[in-house]
């Protein structure tokens, strides 16, 4: 993270797509979403392809892989199905996550003490294929610790989201250090660290105020204030308020 604290913002177009097959309809495009956000000054689109296709769908991976300015972050599962798309598609990044079919939204970061092996395979399949990698954690430099290790045993995995759902259900002083610390873990290690799940402009402030965090990852709240002032007025609104936090 550079000194002027310009934390990027990375919008999550996935609850656009939700709309649309709700009807199965053709509108709204996620595609276009996605277009109104980087105009509005987002600096790169994030979706997760989830294997029920709940919301984006495969076409639209592809489509937005063309159209998008800045980063593409594709998040998926660590399944073949996938890291096989991805492989195809060559998004900007990748981000691991885990993923239940039942689950309503991502529930929990990856447990590396569990999973390492299998997350290592598909790091070192993306990385090998010219994807850099970014792995979905919670707050928990115990977490980063494993990371670290996985990419010192050959593994390069670029950097890690802090799933910051506990602190916006609960901004407590505990909850907001335990971010703080697994970003400033990762940042000791030399990885790169972003943040999001559940961002609001009344609760990003003191996360866009680590210096350690250089991304944040926001959707559902952009999505739910365009309804009422559209797309590109709730980014500006959104980045706003990340600046405000940002200051010292």
């Amino acid at each position: 993270m550079s000194d002027d604290r310009a934390v990027q913002l990375s919008v999550n177009v996935d609850h656009v797509a939700t709309l649309r097959q709700a009807r199965r309809a053709v509108y709204p495009d996620p595609v276009e979403a996605a277009g109104d956000a980087e105009a509005a000054g987002a600096a790169g689109i994030t979706v997760h392809l989830r294997g029920d296709r709940r919301h984006i769908q495969d076409d639209d991976v592809a489509a937005l892989v063309r159209t998008v300015q800045g980063k593409l972050n594709l998040e998926i599962a660590a399944e073949e199905e996938m890291i096989a798309l991805a492989l195809d598609w060559q998004p900007g990044q990748v981000t691991l996550v885990p993923e239940r079919p039942d689950e309503v939204t991502t529930e929990g970061g990856l447990d590396l003490a569990s999973q390492g092996d299998r997350v290592a395979a598909a790091i070192e399949r993306l990385a090998a294929g010219g994807i850099a990698v970014s792995l979905f954690l919670d707050p928990d430099p115990a977490q980063v610790e494993r990371l670290a290790a996985l990419v010192a045993a050959g593994a390069p995995a670029a950097g890690f989201e802090i799933n910051t759902d506990a602190y916006t259900k609960d901004p407590s002083a505990a909850n907001l250090r335990a971010v703080e610390e697994t970003a400033a873990a990762g940042a000791a290690a030399g990885l790169e660290v972003y943040a999001g799940h559940g961002l609001t402009t009344a609760n990003v402030g003191a996360i866009a105020a680590i210096p350690a965090v250089e991304e944040l990852n926001i959707g559902h709240w952009l999505i739910s204030r365009s309804v009422r002032l559209g797309l590109g007025e709730a980014v500006r609104e959104m980045l706003s308020a990340m600046a405000a936090g940002a200051q010292p």
